[in-house]
């Protein structure tokens, strides 16, 4: 079982900037919860995501001395993975690809095709720094932009992906519109079809639908979750009303029950609650 915690995509889209010692000091927390990724932030254009605008003031302040939780930032285009792959504290480097037209151009201002380029260049610089590409299949569950979508569109373009040499994929329900049975249809045939492939989910949600979700990627083999703690964040990018994450604490209920947990210090965890209301209070 791998739990990405996400703080990057928690913090993202409030308008009100978080002050760099405030979200290293948060994010240290959570280093030492025991999660196996921290998804801590983004080398992205200021002027599209200006909170994630001091990524490198918060990594020079992270303590990673007596955490084993690795890494990982967003990148979006070859300037900002140009830059990520200098910091050796960095293990993963994610990247939004969308099946989507419409959301790779509002979200990286390129479309699919040049994507793919990006993903290359990604894969070959990833290598030669000794890092690990993510790939984020994104509206992989489908879009409210009137785009086509259906499992088969999804199974091209992560055919594409892997084809290219990308090992770990997260299938990602950006704007929260996924259904359980296309979750737990798409993450199976991907299993089948790419059983090499580390394949994860990055599930948006409504408090009410959160549980259906995890339970249909958990019933199809899922055990790479993406969350955030409350249920914090969204992607601003996407529209103009954000679905959050899933709540990294009904997710390690869920996964209580299922006694599938992994080592968890819940002492950290509640350390981490508490400060996030100073976090994520603007």
């Amino acid at each position: 079982m791998k739990l990405v915690e996400c703080p990057r995509d928690a913090m993202q889209g409030l308008h009100e900037f978080i002050p760099t010692d405030l979200k290293a000091s948060y994010i240290n927390l959570l280093l030492q919860v025991g999660f196996d990724t921290l998804d801590f932030g983004s080398f992205v254009s200021p002027k599209a995501i200006p909170q994630m605008r001091d990524t490198a003031g918060v990594l020079s302040k992270l303590d990673l001395s007596a955490s084993s939780t690795k890494l990982l930032a967003i990148v979006a285009n070859l300037r900002g993975i140009e830059e990520a792959v200098q910091y050796d504290e960095i293990i993963y480097l994610g990247f939004p690809f969308s099946i989507s037209e419409t959301f790779q151009q509002r979200n990286t201002n390129s479309g699919i095709r040049e994507s793919l380029v990006t993903v290359e260049k990604l894969v070959e610089l990833a290598a030669r720094h000794h890092k690990t590409p993510v790939i984020y299949l994104s509206m992989a569950f489908g879009n409210p932009y009137g785009d086509a979508w259906n499992i088969e569109i999804a199974e091209h373009w992560a055919a594409e992906l892997v084809k290219r040499g990308v090992v770990i994929l997260s299938l990602a329900d950006t704007v929260g519109s996924a259904q359980p049975g296309d979750i737990e249809t798409l993450f199976s045939s991907l299993a089948v079809t790419f059983p090499a492939a580390e394949l994860g989910v990055h599930l948006h949600s409504t408090p009410a639908s959160w549980r259906e979700k995890i339970d249909a990627a958990y019933s199809a083999g899922c055990r790479r979750f993406d969350s955030a703690l409350k249920g914090y964040g969204g992607c601003p990018m996407a529209s103009d009303v954000l679905t959050g994450n899933i709540a990294t604490e009904n997710l390690l209920a869920y996964l209580a029950e299922k006694k599938d947990l992994p080592g968890i210090n819940y002492s950290k965890w509640q350390e981490a609650m508490d400060l996030s209301g100073k976090v994520f209070l603007r």
